[in-house]
């Protein structure tokens, strides 16, 4: 079973940058598809991000262009590229593993949640 431990969030001002880092433990970590989800206070948690194992990725529209999702099979590890960032990206961020690229209800293996804020 793939345990997962996000870190990297924190407070950044309107057009700064984040890079968040999910690290793996388990044998099983590549096999998975790897997600990045946020859910911001009143709000459904949404998909942002995900990669498939041989690098597919698919992003919420309203991120494209400014976060990139990488992995590290190597590393078990996952990161989030979160550049120009807006007042409305703020939320829980977290990274979870799946076996769909684009199916949320797919993904059972969660971390516990990193806070990013964006002023403005």
């Amino acid at each position: 079973q793939v345990q997962l431990v996000e870190s990297g969030g924190g407070l950044v001002q309107a057009g700064g940058s984040l890079r968040l880092s999910c690290a793996a433990s388990g044998r099983t970590f590549s096999t998975y598809i790897m997600g990045w989800f946020r859910q911001a206070p009143g709000k459904q948690r949404e998909l942002v991000a995900a990669m498939t194992r041989g690098g597919n990725t698919n992003y919420v529209e309203s991120v494209k262009g400014r976060f990139t999702i990488s992995r590290d099979n190597a590393k078990n590890t996952v990161y989030l590229q979160m550049n120009s960032l807006k007042p409305e990206d703020s939320a829980v961020y977290y990274c979870a593993a799946g076996t769909s690229i684009r199916d949320s209800s797919s993904y059972n293996i969660w971390g516990q949640g990193t806070q990013v804020t964006v002023s403005s």
